[in-house]
């Protein structure tokens, strides 16, 4: 016998009986590897949207993991389900028809029961970034320190009873309290974790938070939820490719370098390919099919890919490649607690309504981590081939602080299309420093530019970019100050202004068809 399954009806043996059993093809592949098929039903789960089945489900990985590891079943029924701890050596496959349904708490928590509690991190450190991103047991699915897992299959998690952590939540669970769940899948210091081919509604704070997670692959996930996406947190060794993501409250793919495992660590070796972001439709419309517009919400709408805002540790070795922006916030490269950001390769992306900066680059200093720590660095990258269309009156940004630039940035063959219509007033305007707010693109308020806005800067050079706008706008295509290297060859820009400078050291322009060549070596502050 090559493997093994439990169901109701006891045991059955090899990849014959898996097939007559009309299981799917990947049971009948991981029988014929040898590996353990467990059935949940033969622990006693219900699979009837009614019974609590979290412990017959966790009954079931506990039994194959006692044997070496192996496949937990769901197969299709409606699982309603407290927290599930994974273990080691664990694929927990969700069958087509199968939905794991985070059950309901009482808003105000619950005496005894519920989710799972994780331990409260020390006073030392606790404080250091948000309480969602100190916990991990309080989660429909967790694990923790564990190795060679995978969550797979055609099924659907969908976090139904899971609060948001949001305060103006007046009908969900409050986060943080006892028997509360706030996330769909935590995992912390695990390492060979694949997440593939599943759906997702309504995760919660985090639908994934990984903390502190190796050689960890997402693949073709479609989620649609109501806050984080995917938060890849000082993980090392990530691939997230073929996802979609549906996250008008917050950040749909957003690595951060926190501080809650109790010391710094970077987030590195990431690729993010062949996505799409979204934070323009209605939550569940997505998944099926429908794509219902977003209706009127406190916030306004999320999506978008974004390293930050928890910045720590350090963010090296990403490339973010072919990924589409449908109606939310652009691209954001932030670190403001002392973070290091550097080695950033971004190509090919598409960008249509873009409800702020299209790109955002910023250098802060709130410094929220331990005393003594110092600001970061933002450097060396490179981003190719974006288009843009309809974007909001915010133009791209690139800001640091003084004595600490945002340094050595490549943005080539980028074509924006703004909506414009801005008058005057808001092209004389002197936008505050803000070091450290708290980090996003309208922290400044309205800017007075239509294509860049680009302060405290350090080598900063662009070629073949296009800036239009549907209407006249009164603003310069850029407004930079304090920037030390400064090279701009083929450049568009609306008609009017073209640029104002203050500060501006080693400046060329060069190659556009409607602007002359010019070229500064001293530092110059001038409009034209």
């Amino acid at each position: 016998m090559t493997g093994w399954l439990i169901d109701r009806r006891g045991v059955l043996g090899g990849a014959a009986a898996i097939a007559g059993a009309g299981l799917a093809l990947p049971l009948a592949a991981a029988l014929a590897q040898g590996k353990a098929v467990v059935d949940v039903r033969a622990f006693g789960a219900r699979g009837d949207g009614r019974t609590i089945d979290s412990p017959a489900i966790n009954r079931a990985i506990d039994h194959a993991a006692a044997r070496g590891g192996g496949v937990v079943w769901l197969p299709a029924g409606d699982y309603l389900s407290y927290s599930i701890q994974l273990k080691s050596h664990i694929t927990l496959h969700l069958d087509a028809g199968a939905r794991l349904i985070a059950a309901d708490t009482p808003v105000e928590g619950m005496a005894s029961g519920g989710y799972d509690r994780s331990p409260d991190l020390p006073a030392s450190y606790a404080a250091f970034q948000d309480h969602g991103h100190s916990h991990w047991r309080n989660a429909l699915i967790w694990g923790e320190g564990l190795e060679d897992i995978t969550i797979e299959g055609a099924g659907l998690i969908w976090g139904r009873g899971l609060g948001r952590g949001h305060d103006y939540d007046a009908s969900r669970p409050i986060s943080g309290r006892p028997g509360v769940g706030d996330k769909a899948i935590a995992l912390k210091l695990c390492r060979n974790v694949t997440l593939r081919d599943f759906r997702m509604l309504e995760g919660g704070w985090f639908a994934l938070l990984a903390t502190g997670c190796d050689n960890l692959t997402i693949d073709n996930l479609l989620i649609d939820t109501n806050r984080d996406g995917l938060d890849i947190d000082c993980c090392r060794n990530v691939h997230v490719t073929r996802c979609t993501i549906n996250s008008p409250w917050d950040d749909a793919i957003c690595p951060k370098s926190s501080f809650a495992l109790g010391y710094p660590r970077w987030t590195e070796n990431v690729t993010i390919s062949d996505c799409t972001v979204s934070g323009s439709y209605a939550i569940g419309s997505v998944l099926d099919g429908s794509f219902k517009p977003f209706p009127p919400a406190p916030k306004s709408t999320h999506g978008r890919i974004k390293l930050g805002t928890e910045s720590n540790g350090g963010f090296r070795n990403f490339a973010i490649s072919n990924c589409v922006f449908d109606t939310c916030r652009g691209l954001a490269l932030e670190t403001t607690d002392g973070a290091r950001l550097e080695d950033i390769s971004v190509t090919n992306l598409t960008m249509r309504d873009i409800t702020t900066a299209p790109i955002f680059l910023w250098l802060g200093t709130r410094m929220r981590g331990p005393a003594g720590s110092k600001p970061g660095t933002l450097k060396r990258v490179q981003i190719d081939n974006v288009t843009v269309t309809g974007a909001a009156p915010l133009p791209s940004i690139i800001a640091g602080q003084p004595g600490y630039p945002v340094e050595d940035v490549r943005i080539s063959n980028m074509f924006v299309e703004q909506v414009g219509g801005q008058g005057a007033a808001m092209a004389a305007l002197d936008p505050p420093e803000n070091a450290a707010g708290y980090p996003e693109p309208n922290m400044f308020g309205d800017l007075p530019a239509t294509g860049f806005f680009v302060r405290h800067a350090r080598n900063i050079a662009l070629s073949h970019v296009e800036v239009r706008t549907r209407v006249q706008d009164a603003r310069p295509g850029f407004w930079m100050r304090d920037v030390d290297g400064v090279d701009l060859h083929d450049v568009k820009l609306p008609s009017g202004p073209a640029f104002r400078l203050d500060a501006v050291r080693r400046f060329r322009l060069w190659g556009s068809r409607d602007l002359s060549d010019r070229q500064v070596a001293g530092p110059v502050s001038a409009a034209w």
